[in-house]
């Protein structure tokens, strides 16, 4: 685990602004700067940064957060590399502090980097030495251009070349970057041999695996790098690092199958594209993919296999779905994968295909459900309810599913509340049951909004609540979280770690309101004047509270129905008026 009180270090010695402009030219617009939003079209900027608060906020699309959640939805990095990225920019070294209830994970050190980068510029000059790999590459269509791009190289035959490159050969550093393999007898050789070698980049730009494809017929067709500290499969795309930008301007990215699909597609200008290695498409590339566009479409043979990848990958994508995005299926022709298809028909052909032929998820999971069984039959449209239940169930996305629902209700011939009553589902029309009144006293909301964003703004001013104080409205929870935050820690966070911090929780939609409504104060707003007002209005809103709870008591009681405590409360809270 990477410290609290590192990600507030950090936070505080960068600058926000320095950061976005390393991806996004900005503009001073008063205390702000502004740009037209990395994160989706736009004509007019709504992407405001603050350089005071360091974070940044989406008046148009909603996207927020602080520099590392810039880096994390721009680059399409995982948090722990974010922070290792900007650390590293500033000259930071990262801590870990280890939990008591788990092992410590293996640190993938500079020095195994390093050998993935000497293993690369080897694979690389092999391929210059040897024309038989190069007049393979060139049978695939494949430009030296390309293939620079993509750092393409090739493993020899032979069990140990690998001692060219590293004189201690064998070394643990090689074994443990999955380099080599120990036999039964103890023996270690070059795990890659006779193979085109595609390196696998990782999100800061460093090599973390390979693929290896043979060149002349052989099982496997394509080898992988095993898991190591560098390289988990389940979390890597390849060709993401080369198509990010790419992905970015077109709005759109490609998942494949194959190494060779991707450097193909890019090879004739499609450069959007990315590939999954030797996996199916797993959650994680879904959350990865969706963090950097609005649409992915994935792209399978039409083969048996292809059609179980994609439905694996439809699966894996449901609890994921965020409504505004879309993900869309092309199935190619049976003799046909992305490389021969668009090295034989061209760009603009097989875009043809992306835009009119592929299937919108909701088409292709009907069209599926609906294959499966005869819906001419009141069994066959019983068993379509049963197949769709699960899949239903497991999408988050509001809109989405209540849309999906209605359709596969239609299709089997019964009202939507009637698939909604038999699921469990509780309808977004069903009419919502009268609020009961709370016995608790109540600040205004409005109230309580002013007041966490003064606590958001300026975080110490958390200290000067009472220490017993309750409050109860819209926005309490995360005033009340803030607060309690900044007790646990020996250190007072600032704004952008308190962003950080709650980030995922029940809490970042109050807290990304109160951004908002920051960013649109004027230069010289007194926020601890604010601060002083709101809460004194708290609680002179809360004293009204209580007496109209002791007179509505009164009325029916008299004064005997109070207790004596309770009477002397009532009594100080008139002196006070």
């Amino acid at each position: 685990m990477i410290p609290q009180s590192f990600i507030q270090e950090l936070l505080n010695r960068l600058d926000i602004v320095d950061v976005v402009e390393r991806y996004v030219p900005l503009k001073k617009a008063g205390a702000n700067y502004v740009a037209c939003c990395p994160f989706h079209n736009e004509k007019s900027p709504s992407f405001s940064v603050s350089p005071t608060k360091q974070f940044y906020h989406c008046f148009g699309c909603g996207a927020h957060g602080t520099a590392v959640g810039f880096v994390m939805e721009h680059v399409g990095m995982g948090f722990v590399e974010a922070v290792e990225d900007l650390a590293k920019s500033i000259g930071l070294e990262v801590p870990r502090e280890e939990r008591a209830d788990t092992a410590q994970r293996p640190k993938a050190a500079s020095d195994l980097f390093e050998v993935m980068q000497a293993a690369t510029r080897y694979y690389i000059d092999q391929l210059k030495q040897t024309p038989r790999a190069v007049e393979y590459l060139k049978r695939r269509g494949m430009s030296g251009e390309i293939a620079k791009r993509f750092g393409v190289g090739y493993a020899p035959d032979g069990w140990q070349n690998l001692a060219a490159v590293f004189p201690d050969y064998p070394n643990k550093s090689l074994a443990e970057v999955g380099l080599i393999i120990e036999s039964d007898g103890g023996k270690k050789y070059d795990r890659f041999r006779d193979r085109i070698m595609f390196p696998i980049i990782g999100g800061r730009g460093q090599v973390i695996g390979f693929g290896g494809r043979v060149l002349d017929k052989g099982e496997p067709k394509y080898l992988n790098s095993p898991e190591t500290p560098l390289f988990e499969k389940g979390r890597e795309l390849y060709g993401l690092f080369q198509a990010q930008k790419a992905i970015r301007a077109e709005g759109m990215a490609l998942v494949v199958e194959g190494y060779m699909d991707v450097v193909a597609l890019a090879q004739h200008g499609v450069e959007y594209a990315v590939a999954t290695l030797g996996t199916a498409t797993t959650p994680y590339h879904i959350q990865k993919l969706l963090r950097m566009t609005d649409q992915v479409v994935f792209c399978f043979d039409g083969d048996a296999a292809g059609r179980r990848a994609a439905w694996r990958a439809l699966e894996n994508a449901l609890p994921h779905l965020q409504d505004g995005k879309q993900l869309r299926f092309l199935f190619l022709p049976p003799e046909h994968d992305p490389d021969s298809y668009v090295r034989e028909h061209g760009k603009e052909a097989f875009e043809h295909l992306l835009g009119d032929e592929s299937l919108p998820l909701s088409g292709y999971l009907l069209r599926e459900l609906s294959s499966q069984v005869d819906m001419a039959t009141q069994e066959g449209r019983s068993a379509l309810l049963e197949h769709a239940k699960p899949l239903l169930l497991a999408i988050a996305a509001p809109t989405t599913a209540l849309l999906l629902r209605k359709e596969v209700a239609a299709l089997a011939g019964i009202a939507q509340s009637e698939l909604e009553a038999l699921y469990g589902v509780k309808s977004l029309g069903a009419p919502k049951r009268p609020a009961q009144q709370k016995a608790a006293r109540k600040a205004p909301s409005g109230g309580l909004r002013a007041l966490l964003r003064c606590l958001l703004s300026k975080p110490e001013l958390a200290l000067e609540l009472p220490e017993s104080w309750e409050v109860d409205g819209e926005g309490a929870d995360a005033i009340m979280a803030l607060v309690a935050c900044q007790g646990e820690h020996d250190f007072q966070m600032g704004t952008a770690a308190l962003i950080q911090y709650f980030q995922g929780t029940p809490h970042e939609a109050a807290l990304t309101s109160a951004e908002a409504d920051i960013l649109n104060w004027g230069e010289g707003f007194d926020v601890e004047a604010e601060f002083h007002g709101v809460l004194e209005k708290l609680r002179q809103d809360a004293r009204k509270q209580q007496l109209n709870d002791f007179h509505a008591r009164m009325q029916q009681t008299g004064p005997v129905g109070l207790t004596d405590a309770e009477r002397r409360l009532y009594l100080q809270l008139l002196q006070r008026g």
